[in-house]
């Protein structure tokens, strides 16, 4: 008995196994998770919930309540013109992309992705039956999804482009320009641009832009994992063009029938609550990212400042030797191979730890001989 064949190229998460390295007295930079307690007000309205009982099944595409939340915030903060019949509440940001692939691709068909990009994307993609197509993302460019690459790269084939902004594992962040050119690429090519904004309230000094601002041919793909420091409980939300609704549906249906009911309370207190603590963590994230770069720098290795998320992508002579010899020395990074072949050359590092142990990871990597 074996597998089936659509798993075979399919590699296991390569940071998830540098995460699996990780022993006493090492410190993690290889995991894109916040070091921060979910907020009291948010683990409060889970306690009431559990009080009142609110542990049933709720509806697949999740309660009414959040659903309107979630349209609302789409509508202010992202001029994303929605309802309540066209989100689904899913199990965080990495169901809704695979129900979109699912969804979308027929075997044979081609999806554009970013390159370096987030690990799921090729293996999303392959899954569902479709041929994923890199789009190289250049330092120089600052990692920017680059529309007239985009372009370049389009054929027959081509069904949807897969986008992340603020980006994992670069920190990169797409200008409105960006933004629009691939809008317009969408609506000319009649594709789906899949659109993951989870990293979108973590940005510096820039400002964020979804692309179903600027097209209806847009899945937008987010969550409350990283913003709000809640990973564990899996809750995220999609919002789809009307023609897409219902068989995305399908695909959550039959896969997980709804997201958490207790997960779904926390949801809805997250956005609807005090945001005092975003503010904060990124505050937060931003000294240890002003920190991490001055000291990068300092030792030689050219590192760009990053303009979203909690990564760096910094850029040495011999990533898998330096990043075997940081594990020696009790610090955990990922090469960045892994995220891509326009990735070699790189390795990704994240600042979503605590102050004090970055500085001595710094202090570390500093001895290293590479």
């Amino acid at each position: 008995m074996k597998p089936t064949q659509r798993l075979e190229s399919i590699d296991l998460s390569g940071v998830r196994k540098m995460f699996d390295l990780v022993g006493e007295g090492t410190i993690n930079l290889a995991l894109g998770e916040p070091d921060f307690n979910t907020p009291s007000h948010i683990k409060d309205a889970v306690k009431r919930a559990l009080d009142e009982n609110f542990t049933h099944y709720t509806g697949n595409q999740g309660t009414l309540e959040l659903r309107e939340a979630i349209s609302e915030k789409l509508r202010q903060d992202n001029h994303i013109e929605t309802s309540p019949e066209n989100v689904i509440v899913t199990v965080g940001a990495s169901e809704a992309l695979l129900m979109s692939t699912l969804a979308l691709v027929d075997k044979g068909d081609e999806v554009l992705i970013p390159d370096p990009g987030f690990v799921s994307y090729q293996a999303c993609v392959e899954l569902a039956g479709g041929t994923t197509v890199p789009v190289e993302l250049d330092c120089e460019d600052d990692f920017r999804l680059n529309p007239e690459n985009v372009q370049e790269k389009i054929s027959q084939k081509s069904k949807a482009i897969i986008m992340n902004s603020p980006a994992n594992p670069t920190g990169g962040v797409m200008k409105k320009e960006d933004v629009k050119g691939l809008a317009e690429i969408a609506q000319d090519h009649d594709l789906v641009i899949i659109s993951d904004e989870i990293y979108e309230k973590i940005i510096y000094g820039s400002k964020h832009y979804s692309p179903g601002r600027y097209t209806k041919n847009a899945i937008t793909i987010n969550g409350f994992s990283k913003a709000y420091a809640m990973t564990g409980f899996r809750v995220g939300y999609l919002s789809a063009p009307s023609n897409l609704s219902e068989a995305l549906l399908k695909v959550h249906q039959y896969s997980t029938a709804c997201a958490s009911s207790l997960s779904q309370a926390a949801a809805l207190e997250a956005l609807t609550g005090p945001q005092d603590s975003v503010g904060e963590m990124v505050a937060e994230f931003q000294r240890r990212r002003d920190l991490v770069v001055s000291r990068l720098n300092g030792m030689g290795i050219e590192c760009k400042l990053p303009q979203g998320a909690f990564y760096l992508f910094p850029q040495v002579r011999d990533p898998e030797l330096f990043v075997s010899e940081a594990i020696k020395e009790g610090v955990v990074l990922v090469p960045g191979a892994s995220f891509g072949a326009h990735g070699a050359g790189h390795f990704r590092l994240s600042y979503a730890t605590s102050y004090p142990e970055l500085l001595t990871a710094m202090d570390r990597l500093e001895l290293l001989e590479w």
